[in-house]
């Protein structure tokens, strides 16, 4: 199992160990002392699973109250996923990276608290599940423009579905005094 940091500080690739024989494959999607040992902090309390057609964006999305790190993997399909610093006073403030997960390589993305999270489907159908830190808080969550000028996400679409509230959601510079600061996010 390699844990490979990526150009954002806490955001981690991970490339489980698959082993493969002639009746199909097996893999630890996840091990607690393994992940922690990684940098993966453990203690996740919640998971859900999305479904989504090809062009299909979700994101960018936070929990600024009661701040959620994601463990993302997907299980069928492929998709370009995005993690973006929110952190106001954080070195990397408002950088992003990508990585692509596909249901064939059994890649993971873990993403930490202070962080925002969007995804586009490149395949026809994607289905993604993650792990969180902390409980699902309406109250808290907090909604990015995708297509934020000030993040400047180099997508891999141009004309994306995006659900109603992505559709209305916000630009850094609207919520900028709502944003957590480098220092009030665990890891």
């Amino acid at each position: 199992m390699r844990f490979l940091a990526t150009a954002l500080p806490g955001v981690i690739v991970v490339e489980p160990d698959v082993y493969r024989d002639p009746r199909g494959w097996f893999l630890e999607t996840y091990h607690i002392t393994k992940y922690q040992d990684g940098g993966i902090p453990g203690n996740f309390v919640q998971d859900n699973c999305s479904s989504s057609i090809k062009n299909t964006l979700r994101g960018l999305h936070s929990q600024v109250v009661r701040p959620q790190g994601k463990l993302i993997r997907v299980v069928r399909g492929r998709i370009f996923d995005v993690a973006v610093d929110i952190r106001r006073g954080s070195s990397t403030f408002l950088s992003w990276v990508s990585v692509e997960l596909d249901g064939e390589s059994f890649r993971q993305v873990y993403i930490p608290p202070g962080f925002a999270h969007g995804f586009c489907v490149l395949s026809e159908v994607a289905e993604v599940e993650y792990k969180c830190t902390d409980f699902y808080y309406p109250q808290g969550e907090m909604s990015l423009r995708w297509d934020d000028p000030a993040i400047g996400i180099t997508w891999p679409i141009t004309n994306p579905l995006l659900s109603q509230k992505d559709q209305s959601a916000l630009c850094v510079g609207e919520v900028m005094n709502q944003l957590p600061t480098g220092d009030s996010c665990p890891r």
